[in-house]
């Protein structure tokens, strides 16, 4: 740790460490061993299947032995269950890897896992004769709030964002697409620089879009106002241009696309050195050529200008920046 002196060990006690972690090795190896060969029998028992869990709550990255847990379940646990005990299964198997996220919280075969047990839940508990999805909802309640706990811990986690959108996804009963919209900007007002949050706004809408709920295009009506206020805050983090790229589109609208190429402008002068106003500004630029003023000298012109200063203050793209002047010149 920082700022606390280290003590110096002593040859004995350096000797006992490594003898110690020898041993350790050791363990693990015969362990894994053990589980393999069960493996390679088709091993289903129920002891097969918590060796497994001591194997991945030391190496939580070894897919294998996750791969071969399902399959335990699958062939060995599942066959012999009622829906009750599958469902007291799959929700032990979710508390298992929410101990091991908490020390390994972006690993892929983890998250892998919580999906396949959330596929695996079954339907039910029965209810005057109606068999109800009252054990998914729980299952999916509980995962989401998960992901968000995660999230508060470490807003950039992609994994834990994909999982969320994984959820929200297939949730029995679906959650209002405007919840999302309101977390998402929740989390970017907490940080503008949160790249997976400004995704995830966008995959929103899309979806908003597919299912007919806003017509296509259109976005909330302060969503320009949230991604200015990112863009003036730190006009160097690349996630709200990105963002706010996708917001302009193809740039059909010559109203909104004039406007923003206004505001830039005004950043740029604030911020004459700024990479990002000046790659957005040819871009928009272009983009107005392109649709609505394919003879303006003007614009052609300061599109040049402002390739020429992209080369000084950004060298290693130089070659980039001198053909895009190339395709103006086409």
């Amino acid at each position: 740790m920082h700022g606390v002196r280290r003590s110096k060990q002593t040859p004995q006690a350096i000797a006992t460490r490594k003898e110690q972690e020898k041993a350790e090795i050791k363990s693990y190896l015969a362990l894994s061993d053990e589980v393999l060969g069960k493996k390679k029998l088709n091993d289903w028992s129920k002891d097969a299947f918590e060796l497994t869990q001591r194997v991945l709550r030391r190496n939580p990255e070894f897919y294998t032995v996750w791969n071969y847990r399902r399959q335990i379940m699958l062939n060995g646990l599942f066959p012999h269950s009622t829906p009750e005990d599958i469902n007291f299964l799959l929700s032990e198997e979710l508390k298992f890897t929410s101990l091991v996220l908490r020390t390994n919280p972006k690993v892929y075969w983890i998250w892998n896992h919580r999906r396949w047990c959330l596929a695996n839940i079954p339907e039910g508990p029965i209810v005057d004769d109606n068999t109800t999805q009252g054990w998914r909802q729980a299952a999916w309640d509980g995962e989401l709030a998960l992901a968000e706990k995660m999230l508060e811990a470490d807003a950039r986690n992609f994994h834990a964002w994909s999982y969320r959108r994984y959820i929200l996804a297939d949730m029995p009963a679906k959650r209002p697409e405007a919840t999302e919209l309101a977390y998402t900007k929740k989390k970017i007002q907490s940080s503008m620089s949160n790249f997976s949050a400004w995704h995830q706004r966008s995959k929103t809408y899309t979806a908003l879009w597919q299912s007919g709920a806003l017509a296509e295009g259109k976005f909330e009506p302060e969503e320009f106002d949230l991604v200015h206020s990112a863009l003036w805050t730190d006009p160097a983090d690349q996630s709200a241009w990105i963002y706010h790229r996708w917001l302009i589109g193809q740039g059909k609208d010559r109203a909104i696309l004039e406007a923003e190429i206004s505001l830039i402008e005004e950043l740029l002068q604030e911020e004459p050195n700024s990479k990002w106003c000046m790659e957005s500004l040819v871009h928009y630029k272009r983009l107005l050529l392109r649709n609505h003023e394919p003879q303006s000298s003007e614009l052609l012109n300061s599109c040049r200008e402002l390739l020429q200063r992209l080369q000084t203050i950004d060298p290693p793209r130089k070659q980039r920046y001198r053909d895009i002047e190339l395709e103006l010149s086409a």
